[in-house]
């Protein structure tokens, strides 16, 4: 762990135009292949990580989560909202906060944005389960759901698994629009499509990402063919779900953190008894990832906060050497540890 700077009351603060700066400056492509081999890293010492399901406060328009864990040097968390109506008054759907400290002294040694870093760390989430578990030489990917994380969703699958073209549907022909627009040059081959089926047909990876706070079946069972990876990184909450249960019945499902997963995942549809593989088993070879060429995989993804510290320290690293980031004034720094309140009066002089 990097020294506590000189001016202790000081840390740096990486707002929403400098983590800009940060990913244009080394290149989106480039920050997701790095940082989905950081989570990796991250998720074969799983057993070094405090774990527990977040911390959520649930309301009719949505959730407000707390994302904490620590590898016994390092601490973190995320502080994180789901409110699926915000598109609707002009706000992001997701947006977030996060912070990294020092477990020695507790001191913070990084206070950042994180409604870009977890569009960033989920995209690169999803590409490293897909990197174990798509078929082999996946190169069609359907995207269904194109609000604000299917363009980083989209590059992640083509930095890091190959993806060559993308098949894009959502209810809102607005949202396909946006995101055909937006992966313009990318190098990627855009398809629009004007139905689920119709974007899923050819598909060897398919990502859903829908936002409605709801029970709802994006994907049915007849539309789901044989040895396909269904990255489903959408459904975050009790009550939410995307798929219909017949899928979750043909595949094997794999998690991240199974206690969590029960409540908000699409596996919230099954009883206990329905087995599924924590991730972390299969980079440790504790566990087979994909077993034959036609069997159905199933990522499903709903976050975690392993994830999130993974993604701070990358950034923590990143910001050595640039000017990313601005000092603030967030720690009380007396002469003496024990005189707070002479510091206070000092300042009034």
């Amino acid at each position: 762990m990097p020294p506590v700077a000189s001016e202790l009351a000081y840390i740096p603060f990486v707002s929403v135009e400098n983590m800009m700066r940060l990913v244009h400056h080394f290149g989106i492509e480039t920050i997701l292949d790095e940082l989905t081999d950081a989570v990796e890293a991250d998720y074969r010492r799983w057993d070094r990580f405090e774990k527990a399901p977040r911390l959520a406060s649930h309301s009719k328009e949505g959730v407000i989560e707390l994302m904490p864990t620590s590898d016994g040097e390092a601490f973190s968390f995320k502080y994180v909202n789901g409110h699926p109506s915000n598109t609707a008054k002009g706000f992001q759907t997701v947006a977030a906060f996060g912070l990294l400290a020092r477990v020695d002294t507790g001191y913070p040694l990084m206070l950042t944005e994180m409604t870009l870093l977890t569009a960033l760390r989920t995209a690169a989430t999803s590409a490293m389960a897909a990197r174990q578990l798509a078929p082999e030489g996946a190169r069609v990917m359907a995207m269904i759901g194109n609000g604000a994380q299917a363009e980083f969703q989209a590059l992640a699958m083509k930095a890091v698994v190959g993806i060559e073209e993308v098949r894009l549907y959502d209810i809102d022909p607005e949202a396909i629009a946006k995101t055909a627009r937006n992966l313009a040059g990318s190098g990627l081959r855009i398809v629009t499509c004007s139905a689920s089926q119709d974007a899923i047909e050819g598909a060897h990876i398919i990502t859903t990402c829908t936002a409605d706070k709801a029970y709802a079946t994006i994907l049915t069972d007849n539309m789901v063919g044989a040895g396909v990876h269904i990255n489903a990184i959408g459904g975050d909450c009790p009550g939410k779900t995307e798929l219909h249960r017949d899928i979750l019945a043909r595949a094997r499902t794999f998690v991240e953190f199974e206690p969590q997963t029960r409540i908000e995942g699409e596996i919230q549809q099954m009883d206990e008894s329905y087995p599924v593989t924590e991730f972390w088993r299969v980079l440790q070879g504790d566990a087979e990832g994909r077993e034959d060429v036609r069997q159905i995989t199933l990522f499903d993804s709903v976050g975690f906060a392993i994830e999130d510290f993974s993604a701070l320290r990358y950034v923590y690293a990143k910001l050595q050497g640039t000017d990313f980031f601005q000092q603030i004034d967030i720690l009380a720094d007396p002469d003496d540890p024990r005189d707070l309140y002479g510091m206070l009066q000092r300042a009034a002089a």
